[in-house]
Order: structure tokens, then C-alpha cells, then sequence
């Protein structure tokens, strides 16, 4: 087996266009990244990811746990808990979480989803 590596994530340039979010509350978001592994059938993926500016509706459908390297956001849950994202932050979002995310600073991850 190969070990898949990305070396330096915040300086990539070369990067695929992943489009908006698809439930799009407010502003105009777009996404882009590197997939670095996806799993047989699609079980598990790991990358990097960048966002833009906007707000939308997220529900999560697996466990991802995230490593935001840049950028500000705040994750609002229905039960209207409120995470806020800011620079070097670690976060796992639970299979089942639903809420919405407010980017405000183009956010930058790493991510892992299973």
C-alpha cells in the first residue's frame, strides 16, 4: 500500500473545484480542494478544503473530524449551541449534527470523514 501524502496544504494551488454548498442560506460560498483518499465505495475520504465567504445549512451524514488551518466561521446546531472556528482550531462533527455554518473568513481544513 502507498502512503498519500500532501505536503504543505496551504500553499496548493492546483486545486479542483468542488462548487457551492448545496443548501446556500445566504451570500455565495464556493468550495475547492484536494481529495487525498476515498475509501472503497466511497466509505471514508480524507483532504483538504477551502471555503469562501457565505452561510448554509449543514447536516452531517458521518463522523468528520476537521483541522481548520485559516479562515473564521461559526457552526450554529438546531439546539442553537454555537462553535466558533478561528485559526488552528480541531473539531469533530458527529454523524447526525445538523445546524448551519457561517463562514465570515475563507476557511482552510484538512479533513478526515468516516
Amino acid at each position: 500500500m502507498k502512503i498519500a501524502v500532501l505536503h504543505e496544504p496551504l500553499a496548493q494551488r492546483d486545486l479542483n473545484d468542488w462548487g457551492a454548498p448545496e443548501q446556500m442560506l445566504d451570500g455565495n460560498s464556493h468550495t475547492q480542494g484536494v481529495l487525498l483518499h476515498k475509501g472503497e465505495g466511497g466509505a471514508s475520504e480524507c483532504g483538504y478544503w477551502e471555503c469562501t465567504p457565505g452561510h448554509w445549512r449543514c447536516e452531517v451524514t458521518r463522523d468528520e473530524f476537521c483541522h481548520f488551518l485559516e479562515g473564521e466561521a461559526s457552526y450554529e446546531s438546531d439546539d442553537g449551541e454555537v462553535t466558533d472556528i478561528r485559526p488552528d482550531t480541531a473539531a469533530f462533527f458527529p454523524a447526525g449534527w445538523s445546524g448551519s455554518c457561517r463562514v465570515t473568513k475563507t476557511l482552510k481544513k484538512v479533513y478526515m470523514i468516516r
